[in-house]
């Protein structure tokens, strides 16, 4: 037995237990003969627990590491796995060439693994120090790159608005005095420099370079845009009736996605004394589940990166799809600004 295959049937699986695994497969619903599409393979655990249950999967990852794993498992799942290695934002495009069109499900597990978390040399994470990366395809520009790169301005817009830290502008100023003599490497140089920068209290449990980390990996990866880009996708390939189920990890995804369902499955505009109710586009979406789901106490007990997790889902209409409306589906300035007059 392979070391890949030994950590997929043995303890260390465990460990990738995706989150909200029950009520993504819930929502999705799959049953035999039907065909759902993995957009986040990852370590396969979303698509072992939906092979499990009889319907077959298209696996998708830009991570070169997935095709290792869905080739372990497809000598357990046979011709009821396929796994083509690319973005989710492409997912109509690799389904339709699969020959899979239209899909009965999909499902988006949105945001960096735990596995590329664990792997120092993935440079995700400053718990361990390793290459400043963060690169989940492993190729193009990396956090380094960004770092010692990109000027003061545009690494405060980095860290404002993608990373969420009201600090961004002191960080990037402190990234750029220090860069001048030495430039960043690692991941803990980086962020030593940002706890320097702007200090830690006693009883502050995140640690200071947390919100930086984001925003540098979403920019590194491009990961807001590809999340427009794969709803969009779900949306142009699913069949009526079928599901789109999407996990996200922090608060910039879930609006995103929350703003999506939202949209499409609207009937009319609210309507005021000054405005009256509009029609709408027919709805593309109805709501699978109210709200979002989040993770139980058992959950949270065996797996603490769970609490953010959200999950949400909708069922294609037979209506058209929507256009893309990047500023109303709440994408930061920076990219709605960039996508404005891009695709619809």
């Amino acid at each position: 037995m392979s070391e890949l295959s030994a950590m997929i049937d043995g303890e260390d699986a465990q460990r990738h237990i995706p989150v909200l695994l029950d009520p993504v497969v819930d929502a999705l619903d799959a049953r035999d003969g039907e065909w759902v599409l993995d957009g986040t393979f990852g370590f396969g655990g979303y698509s072992s627990a939906i092979l499990d249950r009889g319907a077959s999967v298209l696996g998708v990852d830009r991570d070169p590491e997935a095709a290792d794993r869905a080739a372990v498992l497809q000598t357990k799942y046979g011709e009821r796995l396929r796994f083509v290695a690319g973005c989710f934002s492409e997912l109509a495009d690799i389904a339709a060439d699969e020959g899979l069109t239209p899909l009965d499900a999909v499902v988006l597990d949105i945001g960096v693994s735990s596995m590329q978390l664990d792997e120092a040399e993935r440079g995700f994470s400053f718990m361990q120090d390793g290459p400043l990366d963060m690169r989940m395809s492993q190729s193009g520009p990396s956090a380094a790159d960004v770092v010692n790169g990109h000027d003061a301005v545009e690494l405060t817009r980095i860290f404002r608005q993608l990373g969420e830290e009201n600090q961004g502008r002191r960080i990037a100023a402190a990234i750029v005095e220090r860069r001048a003599v030495t430039p960043f490497e690692t991941t803990l140089d980086l962020a030593n420099l940002i706890e320097k920068t702007i200090g830690r209290k006693p009883t502050q449990k995140i640690h200071p370079a947390t919100k930086v980390f984001q925003g540098l990996r979403i920019y590194v990866n491009g990961e807001l845009d590809e999340l427009v880009d794969g709803l969009m996708a779900a949306e142009r390939c699913l069949k009526p009736g079928g599901r789109l189920v999407v996990v996200t990890f922090h608060s910039l995804e879930d609006r995103i996605v929350k703003r999506f369902f939202q949209e499409r499955s609207k009937t009319h505009s609210g309507g005021s004394r000054y405005m009256p109710e509009q029609d709408l586009a027919a709805p593309s979406f109805e709501m699978a589940v109210k709200g979002g789901v989040g993770p139980d106490e058992v959950e949270l007990a065996r797996n603490p990166r769970s609490r953010s997790a959200k999950m949400r889902a909708g069922i294609r209409t037979d209506a058209a799809p929507h256009p893309l409306d990047a500023k109303g589906l709440g994408l930061p300035r920076m990219l709605a600004e960039s996508r404005s007059g891009g695709r619809s």
